[in-house]
């Protein structure tokens, strides 16, 4: 029970440590033909291309993507 309670506190700190956390963000998605679905989790259009290489489908730029940095929505303008 010991043991239970110091890693349950481990966890707790920890979480409470490493702050708010968001989604990832990047620039080129698969959208599967065969599989069906859509994966925007690629770095670059090779990369991407390189995934969907033998199973089919195709990479496009993601529409949602905003570069690191880039100013969010029309606030405080």
């Amino acid at each position: 029970m010991k043991h239970l309670t110091v890693a349950l506190g481990i966890l707790v700190a920890t979480a409470a440590l490493c702050g708010q956390v968001e989604a990832q963000n990047y620039p080129w998605c698969a959208y599967y033909s065969g599989l069906g679905g859509t994966n925007c989790g690629f770095t670059s259009f090779a990369q991407c291309m390189a995934t969907v290489q033998g199973i089919g489908g195709t990479c496009s730029p993601n529409t949602q993507y905003q570069a690191p940095g880039s100013i969010r929505g029309g606030y405080g303008r």
